[in-house]
């Protein structure tokens, strides 16, 4: 395999695990924020949230640069997606973290906000509109 295809699956793999990270939020802020449910959650989530947001970035400017140009104008708009959905992620990963109690309303929100820009990262991604 070429290191395209090797920084393309790795790619797909960081956006299945960002993927896994938004339904993991989701399942303890729809949930309703218990305890139990966050004790167990909070952690894998954390963890998928990271690693896929991490990976999705750093790989997707590589694959750029590699075989895109990154002013592109949906390779910007998937930043400026990624960067929206951090913005809600990690403050809604921080009040998961907590031992206090979880503000429900502002954590739909949080998590509304970086479940919709997700979603539509990985639209911009697989059709790539204008490229």
């Amino acid at each position: 395999m070429s290191l395209y295809e090797w920084l393309l699956f790795l790619h797909v793999l960081a956006a299945f695990a960002l993927v896994g990270g938004v339904v993991a939020y989701g399942v303890v802020v729809l949930a309703g924020g218990g305890d139990v449910v966050r004790r167990t959650l909070a952690v894998p989530a954390l963890a998928l949230w990271n690693a896929g947001g991490v990976g999705v970035l750093v790989l997707g400017i590589w694959l750029a640069i590699d075989a895109y140009e990154v002013w592109d104008a949906w390779i910007l708009a998937a930043i400026v997606l990624w960067f929206i959905a951090s913005a809600a992620g990690g403050p809604l990963s921080r009040d998961v973290r907590e031992d206090k109690a979880l503000d429900l309303g502002a954590a739909r929100v949080r998590f509304a906000v970086m479940a919709l820009a997700t979603a539509l990262l990985l639209v911009d991604m697989i059709f790539k509109p204008g490229a």
